[in-house]
């Protein structure tokens, strides 16, 4: 039984993106700086340029698109819908089970979706240089094809567990003009402290945030850029799910549930915050949609973390920001989903999550593994690591509904393709990949390092 993909013509990419802070039932609070008093848009202009500040702190419900983001954007958008029939075939559900495609973009996943447009303020800001972190290397794959586009300088610090397991993430990076540098590194004070201390030190986000914050801080010429967390990233993703929301009023259906994969936040926000408009007003055809964060039990965040004020990285450089996280120190094992290997959560998503709007599972390593092959052997997209996290959850909820006989429709957000992640699936087939439950004594511990507010 064949595919069915929902596609839409480039004339139909969004003009805008959606900004969820306009349908909050109470305001965002603000971050904190390290006086405890709310962060000033002067204070965040030593590493972000005025335009991403703008939206950063904005309240307005839709931000117009620059024509020459979206000129961009029609290099691969719009990204397909599917229908994973075989999979469905393969499961024996009655569910209906689609899957947005982000694997489609040059860098291989949703990143380049936040990239492109932060590329171009900056660019627009006359900034010349670019400092930014990497788990996984998509996000560094991601803002060095960006910065390439818009003649920009690009230098990443890529997780050190991630630099030796992805080799050609690297290579994609510095194909696309990109310096890339093990984090920690002794590029900085903050990596050449933590390697003395530890010089095996396998280091995590947190670390790489402060080096690149560290960088970007010092110099006039550069800037910061994130890929994931904060408000105007996952304002950018959200061209994921309005394009969704198009294609399913196209094929005359509608998602009961949305899974997807959940570390800092940008793809969960990017596929759900446009659906949260619809639930606030009681859902289309009269039922809200679920939407479901899907995180690794290893670093489980909003499962297990705390609700409240933390620091963006490890070393206390950014400004404290109220989210659920295992505290700025945690320091997450080897995982190879490493996009998902963070701390804390984007404020937004966390406040969501916090007022029952959305909902949070976290589910292993070895079970993500097995439903990213039998996803492949169904549809023969071999997803990402990260992404076979919201395909495991949607599988579950196809077998029940197999159980239940409730014939019901579930998308996934597929995040990116697995090309460069192939290490990861041998280590999977030769039983080398184990399961970590992180101790509660040690999510414990972490937590007693958070900073004392108000």
């Amino acid at each position: 039984m064949e595919s069915l993909r929902i596609t839409l013509e480039q004339s139909e990419i969004p003009t805008h993106w959606y900004n969820v802070v306009a349908d909050l039932p109470t305001p965002p609070v603000p971050p904190l700086g390290a006086d405890g008093k709310p962060v000033s848009a002067a204070q965040l202009a030593a590493i972000f340029p005025a335009a991403i500040i703008d939206q950063e702190m904005s309240a307005e419900r839709w931000i117009a698109i620059p024509e020459q983001v979206r000129e961009i954007y029609r290099l691969w958008r719009p990204s397909p819908l599917i229908r994973a029939r075989r999979l469905e075939e393969m499961l024996g559900t009655p569910a209906r089970i689609y899957y947005k495609y982000e694997g489609v973009s040059p860098a291989g996943s949703h990143k380049p979706n936040t990239a492109v447009a932060q590329a171009f303020y900056n660019q627009q800001a006359g900034i010349k240089r670019i400092t930014t972190e990497t788990g996984a290397g998509q996000w560094g794959c991601s803002m060095a094809f960006a910065g390439q586009m818009f003649g920009l300088e690009v230098r990443v610090y890529m997780v050190k567990v991630s630099f030796q397991q992805k080799p050609f993430r690297r290579s994609m990076m510095q194909t696309w003009g990109a310096e890339v540098f093990a984090s920690p590194s002794a590029m900085t004070q903050t990596g050449r402290d933590l390697l003395a201390s530890d010089p095996d030190n396998q280091g995590s986000l947190g670390i790489a945030i402060s080096e690149a914050v560290e960088e970007a801080a010092a110099r006039a010429d550069t800037s910061y850029a994130l890929g994931s967390v904060l408000n105007h990233v996952a304002l950018h993703q959200t061209i994921i799910g309005q394009e969704a929301k198009k294609q399913f009023e196209k094929v005359g259906d509608w998602p009961d549930v949305i899974f997807a994969p959940c570390g800092g936040g940008s793809s969960f926000a990017g596929i759900a915050f446009p659906f949260v408009a619809e639930n606030a007003s009681g859902g289309r055809h009269g039922r809200p949609t679920r939407l479901v964060a899907v995180e690794p039990s290893s670093c489980p965040t909003l499962t297990r973390g705390a609700y409240a004020y933390d620091f963006g990285d490890a070393s206390g450089f950014t400004p404290l920001m109220k989210m659920y996280t295992l505290g700025h120190d945690f320091m997450p094992p080897g995982i190879h989903a490493g996009g998902l290997r963070y701390h804390g959560d984007s404020p937004l998503v966390s406040q969501l999550y916090h007022e029952g709007l959305i909902e949070a599972l976290a589910v292993g390593q070895l079970a993500t593994f097995e439903a990213g092959v039998l996803f492949a052997r169904a549809e023969g997209v071999i997803p990402a690591p990260e992404s076979n996290h919201a395909i495991r959850a949607a599988i579950d909820e196809a077998l029940r509904c197999k159980e239940s006989g409730e014939a019901m429709t579930i998308l996934v957000n597929l995040t990116g393709h697995g090309h460069f992640d192939m290490a990861a699936y041998d280590r999977y087939f030769a039983g080398q990949l184990e399961d970590f439950e992180y101790p509660a004594e040690a999510i414990r511990a972490s937590l007693e390092h958070l900073p004392k507010v108000g």
